[in-house]
C-alpha cells in the first residue's frame, strides 16, 4: 500500500478487506517506527547527560592541573633563585 489515495481507489474497486490490511500493515510499521524513536530519543538522553559530566569532569581537572602547573612553576623559579644563591655563597 502506498500513497494517500490507495484506499479509495481500492474501496472502490471492491478491495476494503485488501485497504484493511494495508492500514494494519502501515500502523503496524508506524508503531514499530515510533518504538525505534523513542529508543533513539532516550539514548540521546543518556549521551547527553553523560557529555554533561564528563564536561564538568574535564572543567574540574583543567582548572587543577592549571593550579597545579602555576604551582610547579613558582617551585621552578624558587628551586633556581636558591641555587643562584646558594652559589653565590
Amino acid at each position: 500500500v502506498s500513497g494517500a489515495g490507495g484506499c479509495g481507489a481500492w474501496a472502490a474497486a471492491g478491495a476494503d478487506g485488501r485497504c484493511r490490511a494495508g492500514l494494519a500493515e502501515l500502523r503496524a510499521r508506524r508503531d514499530e517506527l515510533s518504538g525505534r524513536i523513542q529508543e533513539q530519543e532516550a539514548e540521546r538522553s543518556r549521551l547527553q547527560r553523560r557529555i554533561w559530566a564528563l564536561t564538568e569532569r574535564l572543567a574540574g581537572t583543567s582548572e587543577s592541573l592549571a593550579r597545579d602547573l602555576a604551582a610547579r612553576a613558582e617551585l621552578d623559579r624558587t628551586i633556581a633563585e636558591t641555587e643562584v644563591a646558594y652559589g653565590q655563597v
